[in-house]
């Protein structure tokens, strides 16, 4: 049997461990969904991410977002006329991060190309 995505799974597990030392579960997931939105360029605002019921209450979500900015994952930033509205930008030390994902699922899809 082979065990392409649980191999997956283990390398990103050891990736995450050592390039999000200071972020829990949840704070990553937040992290992807800022990233994701980041890359297909409709940025996240700070508004849209307190709303993501899913991921925990408002006050919860405002502890990751900070625990994120501290941790230097994301920067706020204004864009465009209104300077009301904040948007999630992922980092240079996200971006590394999802960089170092990319090149672990690469090298399983090599793997399963043989």
């Amino acid at each position: 049997m082979k065990t392409l995505y649980l191999r997956f799974l283990q390398i990103a597990n050891a990736i995450r461990r050592e390039s999000l030392l200071a972020l829990d579960e949840n704070s990553v997931a937040l992290l992807n969904e800022i990233t994701l939105k980041h890359y297909l360029g409709a940025p996240m605002t700070v508004s849209q991410a307190m709303n993501l019921a899913t991921m925990g209450s408002q006050t919860t979500l405002h502890r990751r977002l900070d625990a994120l900015r501290e941790a230097g994952y994301i920067d706020q930033v204004f864009q465009g006329p209104d300077r009301r509205i904040k948007f999630l930008i992922p980092t240079a030390l996200a971006l590394a991060y999802f960089s170092k994902m990319n090149t672990a699922f690469a090298s399983i899809c090599k793997v399963s190309e043989t």
